[in-house]
């Protein structure tokens, strides 16, 4: 047997081999279950960590068990692996989310999620497949947030998945079969990121006549004032000197003002039914934009994948938008972005510090209860953390200033800070109902609602052809190309000292510093970016200091901030130019559009609360 026969007798052997252990093999993303049950897809973290995931967020309740049916390619023993974390072990060495998983009505012995606090493929044990159909169950032990990415089924138990972000990807697209060439469709005008900002930019393009995707990475739209995160809409709208911004605003905004309240406030299907009856907006609700294709400094194509299936499509246009509130877009262009406090020096700010800093105001897990007319229990959970009646707060709903992660990366620790979030309002309410001096007063109060979707005040900002800073709006620099009026005072959060002390410098409550200001046109050139030809922004990551940001992030303002980038959107495509060319040669029709506006100026004005003061008024 000569040397060639034998290396060709070799490869084949090593290639059946590998075939055969692709066909063995069965991989299952938990957030693809046909039936979800009680657990809910989380995707916030999902490009730090690698994928979406499913949670039991049942606050102290075990929630209804997740289904599916699986094909296997063979029967026999395989062996299981699970990729999940313990949640609480950054805190304790107890953990709090613990679930099994049930196959073919046999269920494992193996409790999962209280083992590594990274994600990590835990071992399962062996099961005897019997059948080609497979039916699985993910079971709930404590409602407190236990979590799966996927189960993994081998026939070798050495066959480890990977864990690295880069060879998971790979791994996923090859087990799922996932087609690694999606389908690509073209807009006029794609928007990523469907809260108010996003919501109002498709809107407001759509109704100019442009086609339109909005991409939406949750299944509702509106943000932080959907019912997933409950803040109410603030600051005002119909405003000098372009009063018809903000009709959109009043039309798809809620009645009804408060955060943290019953989920009917939020009026998420309004919102929905606006877009939906646009005829020209193409709505892509649970899915994630995390690619960009770039010729030059102009971005192509935007890839977004299916939350459910993994699946990919494309998206192509000559204009996209970044509302995703993080820069998501704009950061995977190479955009220019700031984050963090700048120094005092850098824009000469009175209200910035001396030394720049990774401070960033934090994002709020609120929550409320409500009394019921018997006793209700919770748990006395162990892995709390450590409370008495001085560190404790005996309330009955956490608003806005329950706020984590000051001084945290708001991206790469997003799922940190959210599960820090979660443990301190589980922690606070345990001791609340088991253990303080005022427990009887609490006795009928059940933990109705906590968020389990963060809501995040600040990350990236995309650098535009201006920067908004605090001396623009303290001092009335006026600039040519103003546009929707920002009213709300420069409200910057802080930690909360003594909690900040109590807790080892892990504060969960903040406060506020207010600079009033008069309302204030933000200039166009804060809404596109200086070197991303072809992107705009509306939201929290539009161009300003940290300082500025402090007025700009409220919601309408954000809203018709999207009003104003849809308009741009549609000059544009009618000069066949990009935003700054827009600024530089045709912004007298952007002021005409702004002057008509795009929502219904016939209805009743019902955005009248959170309106904060202005200077234009006598304080109390």
């Amino acid at each position: 047997m000569d040397f060639k026969y034998r290396l060709t007798l070799f490869l084949l052997i090593i290639t059946l081999f590998n075939l055969w252990g692709q066909t063995k093999s069965v991989l299952v993303e938990a957030e693809s279950f046909n039936d979800k049950g009680g657990w809910f897809i989380d995707q916030q973290s999902m490009d730090i960590m690698g994928s979406p995931y499913l949670i039991a967020h049942g606050m102290g309740t075990p929630v209804k068990e997740a289904n599916t049916t699986v094909q296997f390619p063979a029967k026999g023993n395989y062996f299981v692996y699970v990729r999940t974390r313990n949640w609480t072990a950054p805190w304790s060495d107890i953990a709090a989310g613990k679930f099994r998983i049930k196959i073919e009505g046999q269920t494992l012995s193996k409790t999962f999620g209280q083992d590594e606090k990274d994600w990590h493929w835990s071992f399962g044990g062996k099961v005897k497949i019997k059948t080609n159909q497979v039916e699985i169950s993910l079971l709930d032990l404590t409602g407190f947030n236990g979590r799966v990415d996927a189960i993994y089924f081998t026939k070798n138990k050495n066959d480890l998945p990977p864990n690295q972000l880069e060879t998971l990807d790979e791994f996923r697209i090859k087990k799922l079969g996932l087609n690694q060439n999606p389908k690509s469709s073209k807009f006029d005008f794609v928007v990523i990121g469907g809260g108010m900002a996003g919501t109002c930019a498709a809107l407001s393009a759509a109704r100019l006549g442009l086609k339109v995707a909005l991409i939406q990475n949750r299944p509702i739209l509106g943000g932080n004032n959907s019912s997933e995160v409950r803040v109410h809409l603030g600051a005002r709208i119909n405003l000098e000197p372009y009063p018809a911004l903000g009709n959109l605003v009043n039309e798809i905004g809620p009645q009804r003002g408060g955060n943290a309240q019953p989920k009917a406030y939020y009026e998420d299907q309004k919102k929905l039914d606006a877009v939906l009856n646009e005829s020209n907006i193409s709505l892509f609700l649970n899915h994630h934009a995390n690619k960009v294709a770039m010729q030059g400094n102009t971005i192509q194509k935007v890839l977004a994948e299916n939350l459910e299936t993994g699946e990919k499509l494309i998206f192509e246009a000559p204009i996209f938008a970044d509302c995703t509130g993080d820069g998501a877009i704009g950061y995977l262009a190479g955009a220019e972005y700031l984050m963090g406090r700048e120094s005092k020096s850098v824009f000469n700010e009175p209200t910035a510090p001396e030394v720049a800093d990774n401070l960033t105001m934090g994002i709020s897990v609120q929550w409320f209860s409500e009394k019921t007319s018997q006793a209700v229990s919770f748990p006395n959970i162990e892995w709390a953390l450590s409370l008495d009646d001085e560190k404790s707060y005996a309330i009955t709903r956490g608003d806005w200033n329950w706020e984590t992660g000051m001084g945290k990366d708001m991206i790469r620790e997003a799922e940190f800070i959210r599960d820090y979030g979660l443990l301190v309002v589980f922690s606070n309410w345990s001791y609340v109902k088991n253990h303080h001096a005022e427990k009887e007063k609490f006795a009928n109060e059940k933990l109705q609602w906590v968020a389990y979707i963060g809501g995040k005040r600040e990350s990236r900002r995309l650098v535009g052809d201006y920067i908004l800073t605090e001396n623009d709006l303290t001092q009335q620099n006026f600039l040519p190309d103003g546009t929707a009026p920002t009213s709300w005072s420069i409200d910057l959060h802080y930690p909360d000292l003594k909690n900040q002390k109590d807790f080892k410098g892990e504060a969960f409550r903040s406060y506020a510093v207010f600079l009033p200001i008069y309302p204030y046109p933000i200039p166009f050139r804060c809404l596109y970016s200086k070197n991303i030809d072809n992107l705009m922004m509306a939201g929290r990551d539009i161009s300003v200091s940290h300082v500025a940001l402090g007025t700009i992030r409220l919601m309408r303002t954000g809203g018709m901030m999207g009003e104003v980038i849809g308009m741009a959107a549609a000059i544009c495509n009618l000069k066949n130019t990009n935003p700054r060319g827009l600024y530089q040669n045709h912004f007298s029709l952007l002021e005409e559009l702004m002057s008509k506006g795009v929502g219904n100026p016939n209805l009743p004005k019902i955005q009248n609360y959170n309106l904060g003061k202005t200077l234009m008024e006598t304080t109390d």
